[in-house]
């Protein structure tokens, strides 16, 4: 039933794509006319941060893990209505879609999704390129850049880089960028005995989960005295400086 239910979508897909008008993209590019989609409100959140002021979102933002949806005929008529359509990969929608479209109209753009510097910084610089927003992409990426390296002044002056951090694999980034210690790692899977053991070996002092997928709380028990936070890496929404309130957002919850 499953494999038939692609099968349809999958067909489907193709015969919007055979029946569509082709369109000119190259006298669209700079126009407010393009159509930008994007997998999920985090790569939405890049291509804000890119310069493009209005983008569609095909995974739900109230989802905790956004990556996990899967396509709906309807969303695939939208992507293949688009003039861009912004993704990582690894996307359950991309192992029906595929990562090459019928549509040559459509002009799929994937880029690498974490929080840091770098990869915002390269990740927009593709979207900008494509889009022709590259003047707006160095100013707010500048914004973007200006929140964290303030941010990791603010964690120096209030000691937190001395404290002794458990993160979360899918969190490194951004605590990186504050420049967080971080004496061990664990997730995106459940902890390990031998986990539980070096952290009440460690006596670490901050656990910084991941509010997507969650796996760190089990560590209070072996070490009740640690602070136990979750940081956000996608949006609960599509609006402009979408990512830029995520980051803030799980800053605050440092000094709270």
């Amino acid at each position: 039933m499953k494999k038939l239910s692609v099968l349809l979508l999958v067909t489907a897909f193709f015969t919007v794509t055979l029946s569509a008008k082709p369109k000119d993209k190259s006298k669209k590019k700079n126009s407010s006319a393009v159509v930008t989609v994007a997998s999920t409100s985090w790569s939405a959140a890049f291509a804000d941060i890119a310069g493009i002021d209005e983008v569609k979102a095909i995974a739900p933002t109230n989802l905790r893990h956004p990556p996990e949806y899967e396509i709906t005929t309807s969303d695939v008529v939208t992507i293949n209505s688009a003039d861009f359509f912004i993704y990582a990969g690894f996307e359950r929608m991309m192992k029906t879609l595929g990562e090459k479209l019928a549509n040559e109209n459509t002009q799929m753009i994937k880029i690498a999704l974490d929080n840091s510097l770098a990869t915002v910084k390269t990740s927009t610089e593709a979207i900008a390129k494509a889009a022709g927003t590259e003047k707006e992409q160095a100013k707010r990426f500048a914004e973007y850049e200006t929140v964290i390296l303030d941010a990791r002044a603010d964690c120096e002056k209030a000691n937190l880089t001395e404290l002794k951090v458990f993160c979360n694999k899918n969190q490194t980034y951004l605590a990186k960028e504050l420049g967080l210690n971080i004496a061990g790692i664990f997730g995106p899977g459940p902890l390990t005995s031998e986990q539980l053991l070096e952290a009440k070996k460690q006596g670490y002092d901050l656990i910084i989960d991941n509010v997507h997928n969650p796996v760190g709380k089990p560590v209070l028990e072996v070490v009740p005295d640690a602070k136990y936070i979750e940081w956000r890496n996608f949006p609960e929404t599509v609006e402009r400086n979408a990512l830029i309130k995520v980051i803030k957002a799980n800053i605050s919850k440092l000094f709270d």
